[in-house]
């Protein structure tokens, strides 16, 4: 049952990754609000077997991986299910749009940011605690810990007003291509942690 439900979790966390890319590249926002609040779902199932099947040495690092990953979640929930009701169904002011409609690149569109550098986090930590049994395996955790380096730009870019065309109403194309490529890097993760919690079942 534990890595029954881990790989189920890998497989929500695949598909809502390709259904992202899908849904940036036809621009279909609602689309790629609603799966990023399914991908936070699959991925603390996901975390959740590699923190199980740790060892003593590595406990800590899972540990702190499932946390991130708690967080990670709390953030990315609160900004996508807003995107969904109050953005998209009310008649808010310019002012509150500035803030809160992730397009214009405000204060919620940092908020996401930070929530994919805490994942980042997380998933360099479980990747600490991998065993890796085969090639596959060595790939997944080297794949995971890599996708750590994420955090450091996805802290710092806020801070720096590269968005700041986005709070004016300007669209960025070098914005999507690089969700686009997060999706085709983070890919990976999901399939090779599917096959990963397969073979061990």
């Amino acid at each position: 049952m534990n890595r029954k439900i881990s790989q189920i979790g890998a497989g929500i966390v695949t598909a809502a990754v390709f259904l992202f890319a899908v849904f940036l590249i036809t621009d279909f926002s609602f689309g790629s609000y609603f799966v990023c609040m399914f991908l936070p779902i699959g991925y603390i199932m996901m975390s959740a077997g590699f923190q199980y099947e740790s060892d003593t040495e590595h406990r800590v690092a899972a540990n702190v991986g499932m946390i991130f990953s708690a967080i990670y979640a709390t953030l990315i929930f609160l900004v996508y299910f807003a995107q969904t009701t109050n953005v998209r169904l009310d008649d808010m002011n310019e002012q509150a749009m500035k803030i809160l409609d992730f397009k214009r690149g405000g204060l919620i569109f940092s908020y996401d940011l930070l929530g994919y550098g805490i994942m980042a986090l997380s998933t360099f930590f479980i990747g600490l605690t991998i065993k890796a049994k085969c090639k596959a395996d060595k790939w997944l955790k080297y794949l995971m810990m890599i996708h750590g380096v994420f955090f450091i730009s996805c802290f710092i870019m806020p801070m720096t007003g590269v968005f700041s065309i986005m709070s004016d109403g300007g669209t960025s194309i070098g914005g999507v291509a690089a969700l686009v490529f997060w999706c085709i890097y983070f890919l990976p993760i999901g399939v090779l942690s599917f096959m990963h919690f397969k073979a061990d079942g």
